[in-house]
């Protein structure tokens, strides 16, 4: 099976701080409820995938992006840190996982190695807020990390001029974007990239023709009729496929509740992280539902990374795997890169081993390029 029709199968299928940091901690979150568009409830129990690490101190924050939402984030500091400045970083993905999932995972793990680091909900998900829910913005995701640099860089314990993005599979490309426009944000890394914008709008290896492109604006034009018409968002899938006569397939799932036995490895993999007890979280999109189904159309109008020759002379990691199916978003970005960058392809990994599987994230690599990066 190609590339292409696995992707296309894949879819159908579908304890303390500081005084000072707990003050500085607790202002944000009341300033963030001035926001129109408040944070959800938030749990305040350990509800993590990942196992609670005793070497971090955790705590729940909420902060405001320059639209009014507030984003709700998971912050985490090794226990007894003594230097009063740190290295920081922001952690977000992957496209539909909570910070929960792996976006934690990365955040807790490089917490234990000296950064400040905060792993959050993009807007319209998981605990953060806004409404609709379950749509996805390139400008305000992409506003998260800025506003996520914000609050990290506001804490008494960070310096402020030493703090790093890291965006997981799709967030990736829109880490990139950030960083692009950003230039605080002085080093980023992705790992099991995707270009969420390229995704939606061409497909798995830009496989789209011309008229196939076109059909997608068209049902999703449509769709807009619909939803305007019963006044309330439908569900449906981010990456539009089409069966084999060339008729869209249209679903309300990411992924389906169960594994068809003629499920294709890309898939099986996903399934086998958001589906299973591996990854499953109730607030996660890829676990439970999909996003809305015009989500796509900011996609087609606003490509990710156009900028990417801005982020130069700061240092960009590309993480990827030798048997990801999305390597080539990692290779192609490589490419574009001007200024300092590393392609790291890690053997015998697929995507979904970069989301969990400890004997394939590399994270000693990870935290000597932000160190280096970020001295």
């Amino acid at each position: 099976m190609t590339p292409t029709m696995s992707r296309r199968r894949a879819l159908q299928g579908a304890a303390s701080f500081t005084a000072a940091a707990a003050t500085a901690l607790q202002a944000t979150s009341a300033g963030a409820q001035t926001h129109s568009a408040a944070a959800r409830t938030m749990t305040r129990h350990w509800d993590k995938v990942f196992p609670k690490s005793s070497r971090v101190d955790h705590r729940k924050i909420t902060f405001g992006n320059r639209y009014g939402i507030t984003v709700a984030a998971d912050l985490y500091r090794l226990k007894g840190a003594a230097s009063p400045k740190r290295p920081a970083l922001v952690v977000s993905g992957p496209f539909g996982a909570v910070k929960e999932q792996v976006a934690g995972l990365y955040a807790q793990t490089l917490a234990e190695r000296g950064f400040v680091t905060l792993a959050f909900d993009p807007s319209f998900t998981g605990e953060s807020g806004g409404v609709v829910r379950n749509v996805a913005s390139p400008d305000i995701f992409t506003e998260d990390f800025s506003a996520a640099v914000d609050a990290i860089g506001l804490l008494p314990g960070v310096d402020r001029t030493r703090i790093g993005a890291i965006g997981i599979c799709g967030l990736s490309g829109i880490a990139l974007t950030a960083a692009s426009a950003d230039s605080r944000i002085k080093a980023v890394a992705t790992s099991a990239m995707y270009d969420m914008s390229r995704s939606m709008s061409r497909a798995h290896q830009d496989s789209y023709t011309r008229a196939q492109r076109q059909q997608v604006i068209d049902y999703l034009s449509q769709q807009r009729w619909a939803d305007a018409e019963s006044g309330q968002p439908a569900l449906g899938l981010h990456e539009v496929p089409f069966d084999e006569q060339g008729r869209i397939v249209k679903g309300t799932r990411v992924l389906p509740e169960k594994l068809p036995p003629e499920a294709d490895p890309v898939l099986t993999a996903f399934f086998n992280y958001y589906r299973t007890r591996r990854g499953f979280h109730p607030r996660s999109i890829n676990s439970t539902t999909a996003w809305t189904a015009t989500t796509p159309m900011a996609f087609f109008g606003f490509p990710l990374a156009a900028h990417i020759d801005m982020i130069a002379p700061r240092p960009i990691l590309l993480v990827t795997g030798d048997k990801a199916h999305s390597r080539y978003y990692s290779d192609d970005v490589y490419q574009a890169a001007t200024g300092p960058k590393e392609l790291l392809v890690v053997p015998d990994a697929d995507h979904v081993d970069l989301y969990d599987n400890l004997a394939r994230i590399p994270f000693d690599r990870l935290d000597t390029f932000f160190k280096q990066s970020l001295a």
